[in-house]
């Protein structure tokens, strides 16, 4: 009979003591409508991983129905905790209901809902209305306060567009001679961005009555950018090019000067979203906005940002 021994008797009593103390954490995510996105879901995965959590993926396909179903499919399973990225603020109060009552916290990640607010535990995001003044700060000063400025904004209804036009306004009403002359959803996707562009350049004198445009995330901002060579203009230097996310591409293309400024959108929020899912297991309070904000980038540093950010 083969012998054992008081050490692997410890081992595998740790084992088991990790299998229980191991949490499973359901993940409803938007869906994968740009590059900042994807990093976002990679990141929430290896944090999940490293902690040795078991995370429930689903993908909800830009479909807010889809989220509604999948976070009652957690809740039937029992999760630990549920993170939820909101593709729309709005119609969430029931199906939050129901995990409150199931006595399961739900973090909001990236972005907001308009609701009960005692429905989830916190939300760990950026301040997207300061993103958008930092935004139009920058090109007022870039252009003197003179500017009549194109608008690409995100998906209707998210939390991310009304924000982030809110901030942006909340600027431009500041300086009489700048304008926001057209503004139209590119749902966040770069073919979206394009497509916008191209209706933006036609109204708009093929695009000579255009100072700057500026786009809710990078991915729009690089279809416009496309769209704006298309039209046999520079962009970066005969429209001036800021947006949002910092993703790699978009520190190429301020690289190649094809754009002039981002402000990166964090996408490592795993780490401080299970944080506050187990400082709530444990009793503790979690406040309410968990900020997680990153800077303005320019051209200078372009080169070398893309070089550290393409080879994670």
């Amino acid at each position: 009979m083969k012998s054992i021994t008081v050490g692997s008797l410890l081992l595998g009593m740790s084992l088991i003591a990790a299998g229980a103390n191991a949490q499973t954490i359901g993940f409803s995510q938007i869906g994968s409508e740009s590059g900042w996105r994807t990093s976002e879901t990679e990141s929430i995965k290896a944090e999940a991983k490293k902690r040795g959590i078991d995370l429930k993926f689903s993908d909800a396909q830009q479909k807010q129905e889809n989220q509604i179903k999948a976070v009652r499919t957690f809740i039937a399973q029992g999760v630990d905790g549920i993170l939820l990225a909101p593709v729309v603020e709005t119609g969430w109060d029931q199906v939050l209901k129901e995990a409150k009552d199931a006595k399961i916290p739900v973090v909001l990640v990236d972005r907001g809902i308009k609701g009960d607010e005692s429905l989830y535990l916190t939300k760990v995001s950026s301040d997207f209305v300061e993103e958008g003044r930092l935004a139009a700060s920058w090109l007022a000063a870039r252009t003197n306060g003179k500017c009549r400025v194109v608008e690409l904004q995100g998906t209707v209804g998210s939390s991310a567009a009304i924000d982030r036009k809110k901030g942006f306004e909340d600027v431009v009403k500041l300086f009489p001679r700048m304008e926001i002359a057209r503004s139209q959803s590119g749902d966040f996707t770069r073919s979206g961005g394009k497509e916008v562009m191209e209706s933006f350049l036609k109204a708009e004198g093929g695009g000579k009555n255009i100072c700057a445009m500026y786009a809710h995330n990078d991915d729009m901002a690089l279809g416009a950018i496309q769209a704006i060579k298309e039209a046999g203009l520079k962009p970066g230097k005969d429209i001036t090019v800021v947006s949002i996310d910092a993703v790699p591409d978009i520190f190429k293309a301020m690289a190649d000067g094809d754009a002039n400024a981002t402000i990166e959108l964090n996408p490592h929020l795993g780490g401080p979203s299970f944080d506050a899912i187990a400082a709530a297991k444990a009793g503790k309070e979690v406040p309410k906005w968990i900020k997680a904000q990153g800077p303005l980038y320019l051209p200078d540093t372009a080169a070398e940002e893309y070089k550290k950010r393409s080879a994670k």
